[in-house]
């Protein structure tokens, strides 16, 4: 085996390409959808509420388990939880990846619409933008060559690790931060031409009778969820590469906070555009997200000031960001399957070449496939929106893998303690040394420099599962309440379809899990990061240990490289 540990050369590289995995589409386009369907302004609260008591505690979690076991997802979860949940790991890698089945598909149209705005096919009196985006969603050779361009994009970016990551998400992070506020200024112009401002005021103008509706607080939680990639192991993936001396605390503040940031960016942006130039803004901003970045918006940006420069520049500006937070997001997505196929002793190149080309291949159906025309006469991707009917809300529930982790870390900490006669027992014991374990045994380590208290052990312990709890039964109780058949498994839209999927998906990783910890796990320690995993589960697995060691009956490992091709007959 040839592979060595890997790591970051700085926080900087590691804090770029944890905003570049919580950055995507979604800032872009959902969010200022989200704020137009929620009273503008007021919908800030709950969402940068939720930031605090959800994403930021989760993505503090991901960054010490990763941290601490120096895996990917599959070998942390082996490792903190033992070898009968490596298969919790595997679930959170397989949903990732399969969202990147589709994703790769979304980041070609962002690139398409690129090379549109570069070359002027979006402006002009007799350009349709509905026609525009239908000819280019039934065109199946096109939408295949942009799906593709961003899939050889993601390979050669991660294609020699973690210094190669941190230098794309630098330069693409940077020039999406630049791009956002070029675009930014020109929409707060358009904007302020009639003397209102109307949608930087409706950004930022709170209905305080509207934060009684519930829908509006359910709606700020599921778009933080989504928009940091909490609980989804993309931070639990770049962990594995960071220094020892990192704050693993302010890590998380930096990446919450820079995410929440782009997004009140992008959506003012948005925002102030449609605003400025619509005779009903509210109608277009809620329109979809796809309505409004691929039909909506380049009819806005085209009436920017400055005539046909100032709409060139617009047009590209946007649609080169809005790539780029795509292809960031991708880079992690690919990066998180690879690092579980690295863990486990095959080579890297290999591994990224045959996750790149699954991904491609299962992309494809979401390209090709179930292109109908809507009743406004718009084109519609229905193959693509039932994968994100599926496997959308499935991340929710590597979310409470890692709290389960946390809590069984807890319980069998006191438990043993206990049993040693150093701590009492029942709830007041319970309370006393397993709710406060974890964080302090792997965030208040000395390694970092913002401790945290009892605030992160009564989110992760009550507020976190309660807010999944009502996360899930809004989900699955507005299916139910306005989804016709939904109970029929023919119907893409129903809640069948999903629970058939996860049933299976669910069943299958937990009967492969035996064969699955069969292999050696090998974790990535850079020089000066050694850490103790002693204390868990993994530490007493034989096969688990570094990279350049092998356990016995491995060695061949080292001596046939060519034993290690990715054969999942060798599993």
């Amino acid at each position: 085996m040839s592979q060595t540990s890997d790591e970051f050369s700085g926080r900087m590289g590691l804090i770029f390409a944890a905003i570049g995995a919580a950055i995507g589409t979604g800032n872009i386009w959902r969010f200022p959808r989200m704020v137009g369907a929620n009273d503008g302004g007021t919908f800030l609260i709950p969402w940068l509420f939720f930031l605090f008591v959800w994403s930021i505690p989760l993505v503090i979690a991901e960054f010490a388990l990763g941290k601490r076991s120096r895996t990917g997802t599959i070998g942390t979860f082996r490792i903190f939880a033992g070898k009968g949940y490596a298969w919790m790991g595997l679930w959170t890698a397989w949903i990732s990846t399969a969202i990147g089945f589709y994703y790769a598909v979304v980041a070609g149209w962002c690139l398409k619409y690129f090379q549109l705005g570069i070359t002027n096919g979006l402006v002009g009196e007799n350009v349709d933008t509905q026609l525009v985006w239908n000819e280019f969603l039934q065109s199946s050779g096109s939408v295949i060559f942009f799906q593709f361009l961003v899939i050889a994009i993601t390979l050669l970016a991660i294609w020699k690790g973690a210094k190669a990551i941190e230098k794309v998400n630098v330069v693409l992070m940077v020039s999406l931060f630049v791009l956002l506020f070029m675009s930014l200024g020109l929409s707060l112009y358009m904007d302020m031409a009639d003397g209102t401002l109307d949608g930087f005021l409706f950004m930022f103008t709170v209905n305080w009778s509207s934060l009684s509706d519930p829908a509006i607080w359910i709606n700020g939680l599921s778009q933080s969820a989504w928009s940091c990639s909490a609980g989804m192991g993309m931070v639990i993936t770049y962990s594995v590469y960071m220094r020892k001396d990192e704050d693993t605390t302010l890590n998380a503040f930096t990446m919450g906070l820079a995410n929440n940031s782009i997004s009140i960016i992008a959506g003012l942006t948005v925002l102030s555009a449609i605003f400025a130039v619509s005779a009903n803004p509210l109608d277009t901003v809620t329109g979809g997200s796809s309505a409004i970045t691929f039909l909506a918006l380049p009819e806005v940006f085209a009436q920017a000031p400055g005539g046909g420069m100032g709409a060139w520049v617009m047009m590209t500006g946007f649609f080169l960001a809005l790539s780029f937070a795509a292809i960031t997001s991708m880079i992690s997505t690919v990066e998180l399957c690879v690092r579980n196929f690295v863990d486990h002793g095959y080579e890297r190149e290999k591994s990224v070449l045959l996750t790149s080309i699954a991904i491609f291949i299962f992309g494809l159906p979401s390209a090709l496939l179930w292109i109908t025309i809507a009743d406004d006469g718009t084109a519609f991707p229905q193959f693509l929106e039932v994968q994100d009917h599926i496997w959308g809300y499935g991340l929710m529930f590597s979310g409470l893998f890692i709290a389960f982790t946390i809590w069984k870390y807890g319980y069998q900490k006191w438990r043993s303690q206990v049993d040693a006669g150093e701590a009492a027992p029942g709830l007041s014991g319970y309370l006393g040394v397993g709710v406060s374990a974890f964080r302090d045994d792997f965030i208040n380590t000395g390694d970092n420099d913002i401790w945290i208290g009892r605030w992160w052990d009564l989110l992760m312990y009550l507020a976190f599962p309660f807010l999944f709890s009502i996360l899930i039964l809004s989900y699955f109780g507005d299916m139910i309440a306005n989804t016709p058949n939904v109970w029929d498994p023919t119907n893409p839209s129903g809640i069948t379809i999903i629970l058939l999927f996860w049933g299976i998906v669910a069943i299958g990783f937990i009967a492969f899990n035996n064969k699955l910890v069969s292999r050696p796990l090998f974790r990535n320690i850079p020089e000066g990061a050694e850490v103790d995993i002693s204390m868990l589960p993994g530490g007493s697995d034989d096969l688990v240990t570094e990279v350049g060691s092998y356990p016995d009956a491995w060695e061949h490992l080292a001596d046939k490289p060519e034993a290690i091709e990715i054969n999942t007959a060798d599993l």
